[in-house]
């Protein structure tokens, strides 16, 4: 088409960028400009027991682009185990953070929006009024969902580390007030589908609060969070009989949560963390356990002195430590594949596949419209011609 217009006489292009457009021509563009979806930006955030998270994404070819990111620690889950409410401190922190969500939001324009509640809101005697409260004073929109679909998000969030020479995989997310564990297996067009999950009401946060975290934790206390772990895994394992599997080097492991990024980045030897190293590493299992007992020796002033390890993950880190090992113990897969991802981006993949549908459902109607259209044009056509 350029060559053409380029190949035309110096005369003949004048007059097309001095011809101006007829009325049928401009309704004719309107109507095509009209029909075109609209490009959407799109906004999720993830509050769990310990973290409130945003992202903010635009659709591209392989997938979405993050336009922008939030993170805080919010502990919306503390003191959770003790008064099965979540507080009011609690709550004004959580109501601070949401602010700068719904801030950054709007500034980058969001034109589809999710936004999940899970462990804490769930298990609260006042969740539901926290939801309430929370649209109230941040007017935002929270949906309680439960560990089936909070699975489900997890598998899609992290379906692009998955190694499609497996045959199986375990995903497991340690949150701040539960762990989810999912047991999953391919199709015929190896798509990773669901085969069973589990969610563990222990996370690094409930179980921090329980034994402490600013002495050193006594080597029988970390056996015993192991072994509490354990006690609710090894029946999975036994419904399933997963380490047939992986005695066949069938089965991939992956992990993702703060505990086990943390971990990687601390191996990796990082001054900071720098998530492009720790997204999709492969990790020896071994290696992240023995760090796991490294640091279970360690009390909290001595934990925060290494690199790379906040004031909140280095006193919530053996929590999540032991919680790792105990995954270990039941399923000693050699090689672990590290998230820097999870709900979140499932939650992105979720609205923007079914915007699409909704747009090839537009699209099927319009040509359906056009296509009886069409048709009744041209019978009308025929009867004139008949006359």
């Amino acid at each position: 088409m350029d060559n053409n217009i380029d190949n035309r006489s110096a005369e003949n292009r004048q007059d097309v960028s001095e011809d101006k457009p007829s009325h049928r021509d401009t309704s004719r563009r309107r109507k095509t400009q009209s029909r075109r979806p609209k490009k959407h930006v799109y906004g999720v955030v993830d509050l769990g027991t310990n973290n409130c998270r945003l992202l903010v994404a635009v659709p591209n070819p392989g997938g979405f682009k993050v336009i922008d990111s939030f993170s805080r620690i919010v502990r919306l889950g503390e003191g959770l185990n003790r008064d099965k409410k979540i507080s009011e401190l609690a709550t004004e922190r959580t109501i601070d953070a949401l602010k700068i969500c719904i801030e950054k939001m709007k500034r980058r324009g969001v034109t589809r929006s999710w936004n999940v509640a899970t462990q804490a809101c769930r298990e609260a005697e006042n969740g539901a009024h926290f939801v309430k409260t929370i649209e109230q004073e941040v007017n935002i929109k929270l949906d309680i969902i439960n560990p089936q679909e909070e699975a489900r998000l997890a598998v899609m969030g992290c379906k692009a580390l998955l190694d499609t020479n497996y045959d199986r995989g375990i995903i497991f997310d340690i949150g701040g007030g539960s762990t989810e564990i999912i047991w999953i297996e391919y199709n015929q067009n190896r798509i990773p589908k669901i085969i069973d999950w589990i969610s563990v009401p222990i996370g690094v946060v409930n179980l921090s609060e329980e034994y402490g975290t600013v002495k050193v934790l006594p080597t029988e206390h970390y056996q015993e969070m192991k072994e509490r772990v354990k006690a609710h895994i090894v029946p999975f394992e036994h419904k399933h009989g997963i380490s047939s599997h992986i005695e066949q080097s069938r089965v991939q492991l992956m992990g993702t949560s703060g505990t086990v990024t943390t971990l990687t980045s601390m191996y990796l030897n990082q001054a900071y963390y720098d998530r492009s190293e720790v997204d999709g590493a492969w990790m020896k299992s071994k290696d992240l356990v023995d760090l796991c007992n490294d640091l279970a020796k360690l009390d909290y002033s001595e934990r925060l002195a290494l690199n790379n390890i906040g004031n909140d993950r280095a006193e919530l880190v053996v929590a999540g430590c032991a919680i790792f090992d105990a995954i270990i113990d039941v399923w000693p897969i050699a090689d672990c594949r590290v998230a820097d991802r999870g709900i979140r981006e499932g939650m992105l993949h979720h609205l923007m596949d079914n915007q699409r549908a909704k747009n090839k459902a537009n699209r099927r109607r319009r040509s359906k419209k056009r296509y009886y259209l069409n048709r009744k044009n041209q019978k009308g056509g025929e009867k004139k011609s008949d006359g």
